[in-house]
């Protein structure tokens, strides 16, 4: 399988980067620089309120949005500035023990289970993020986390991370949790110890990883955590991570303690540093950059962190720009269609709502060389599940979300589709849930959402619809439009009503409601003129009410339109 990745930054504005599999998108990651990317920032912040409802706290940390900093994401450091013995405090983080793993040390379920490859921890909250593991010790005796307003109190300084972009009217969500990333190593200070990222499975390799990062001798008071990148490593280039990251952490600590709250302390590289760093792996066979600035910046990061491959840099200086060479523009425009089709016939039907995405399955024209109703359902599902996971990837879809594949009457065919659904996720960083398949033959999910999806950046709600993908027909704008006129109408002193409204709807008016406008006009001895607009609005609505002497007669009720 031929693997490479390709960076379009020929316009300053916008930043792309893709990567194919034998030529097919697989990956795509997009920033502009208009839009604000504070994920993985540190900050050092200042409580401004504390809502004990939720408890949550929302902190001040500079950029002018207050983050939401929820008492799960709060780490056990300052439960102990409150008074608290460590011992009896529960660490959300590190100290679950699952009972899966009841057999194992602490340490070893501590990095194999709520530690991923970034060094984020999993989701612990009760609610929507799923209920919390075994809340007790090995010596069985239970864990709390205090009440946030004893933790905190208003104008406190906490430093805090960002881990999820604001999406709509909702802050930043923030966290005390601080980890920072390197090409195979993540350091977290708040762990203090050794550990190794829980996708890495083999039991043998994570030993011998964890050896020979304790042969390094490294300081007490901070923790490292293996990346799955970091498991073919020598001690050599696991040994030049940890030190590049504690210079790195050594500069954060001094910007700490001298810098006054609220301010940012450490920010994340850009995404072409950033995407090179986390996804570039020996098994991609070519980087592709269409620009000379953009190509010497990644040969430098690549010859400082994986000199031997360094090679696979290529620049590229074709006419055509990069993206159409490869025909990529096409299938990007592809990821917002709502409508997806599948190979042999059949689609995928994406609909995203305020709450969860729904994905339907639907047969269509396919036909897959079977007869039997059940297995053609089997088959086509089975294609739709790989398809769902790299739509999922593409447009980056998060929360809730709800596939409605074809019904299917065998259980082994249940099972399959759902085996399938979870292994094409596995290559998905975003961390996902996936339930088995509902007595409805719905498949429920949930994939990590960090920032608004890839449509919601590129688009904004149409002002004509206002997000409803629906206007009101012509009739139904004139049966409103008369209602407000004979309140119009009504009014103390009204003389004149002049209404503006689109061309469609004004045509409707001055010919089918026209005898309504007349007896109107007669029995309010109000003038009324209609007026077309060139607007394309179809919903476009103005109203002036005017009293004999011309002076304006304000309407209250059009406010209530809108």
């Amino acid at each position: 399988m031929k693997k490479e990745m390709l960076i379009n930054v020929s316009q300053t504005e916008e930043c792309r980067i893709a990567l194919l599999e034998d030529g097919v998108l697989e990956e795509l990651y997009t920033e502009r620089t208009s839009q604000n990317n504070w994920v993985g920032n540190i900050y050092k912040g200042k409580i401004v309120n504390i809502e004990p409802s939720i408890q949550a706290a929302f902190v001040d940390f500079g950029v002018g949005r207050n983050g939401f900093l929820h008492i799960s994401d709060i780490e056990a450091q300052y439960f102990r500035q409150a008074g608290y013995d460590p011992d009896e405090i529960m660490d959300g983080s590190y100290s679950d023990v699952d009972d899966d793993n009841s057999d194992e040390e602490p340490e070893e379920v501590a990095d194999e289970d709520d530690v991923d490859d970034d060094g984020e921890k999993a989701p612990r909250r009760n609610g929507r993020n799923g209920p919390r593991r075994n809340n007790k010790l090995r010596s069985g005796r239970p864990r709390f986390k205090p009440p946030i307003q004893e933790i905190f109190r208003r104008g406190d300084e906490v430093l805090v991370q960002v881990i999820k972009e604001g999406i709509g009217t909702k802050g930043p969500t923030l966290s005390t949790y601080i980890s920072i990333p390197g090409r195979y190593l993540v350091l977290m200070p708040a762990l203090g110890r050794v550990g190794v990222s829980r996708k890495i499975e083999d039991e043998d390799l994570r030993r011998k990883l964890r050896a020979m990062m304790l042969d390094l001798r490294l300081p007490k008071g901070v923790g490292f955590i293996v990346r799955t990148a970091g498991s073919e490593r020598t001690r050599n280039e696991l040994s030049r991570d940890v030190a590049y990251l504690l210079r790195l952490w050594k500069v954060i600590v001094k910007r700490i303690k001298t810098a006054p709250a609220p301010c940012d302390v450490y920010e994340e590289s850009d995404i072409l540093i950033r995407t090179i760093r986390d996804t570039f792996t020996e098994d991609i066979d070519s980087v592709v950059i269409d620009h000379p600035e953009a190509y010497q910046r990644a040969k430098e990061f690549v010859e400082l962190v994986m000199p031997r491959v360094a090679d696979r840099l290529e620049m590229y200086d074709g006419r055509e720009p990069l993206f159409y060479r490869y025909k990529l523009e096409q299938e990007i425009n592809r990821i917002h269609q709502r409508i997806v089709p599948l190979k042999g016939g059949g689609s995928i039907v994406i609909d995203q709502t305020e709450a969860l995405v729904a994905i339907d399955v639907n047969s269509g024209n396919f036909r897959g060389g079977d007869e039997n109703a059940e297995e053609n359902a089997f088959h086509l599902n089975m294609s739709a599940a790989k398809e769902i996971a790299r739509q999922l990837r593409l447009r980056d879809l998060g929360g809730v979300i709800v596939n409605d594949f074809i019904d299917m009457r065998k259980e082994s065919h249940r099972r399959k589709v759902e085996k399938t659904l979870r292994d094409a996720m596995l290559r998905d960083k975003a961390r996902t849930k996936i339930l088995r398949t509902s007595p409805f033959g719905l498949i429920e999910m949930t994939r990590q959402r960090i920032r608004p999806s890839f449509k919601r950046s590129v688009y904004e709600d149409c002002p004509c619809c206002r997000g409803r993908s629906l206007v009101k027909t012509a009739e139904s704008m004139s049966i409103e439009v008369t209602r407000l006129l004979m309140m119009a109408c009504q009014m103390p002193n009204a003389a004149k009503v002049i209404v503006k409204v689109n061309e469609n709807v004004a045509s409707y008016l001055n010919n089918r409601k026209r005898r309504e406008i007349i007896e109107l006009e007669e029995s309010s001895k109000v003038s009324i003129q209609i007026l077309g607009s060139d607007t394309p609005f179809p919903e476009f609505l103005e109203m002036d009410c005017r009293d004999k002497d011309s002076s304006i007669i304000p309407l209250s009720f059009l406010s209530e339109r809108n």
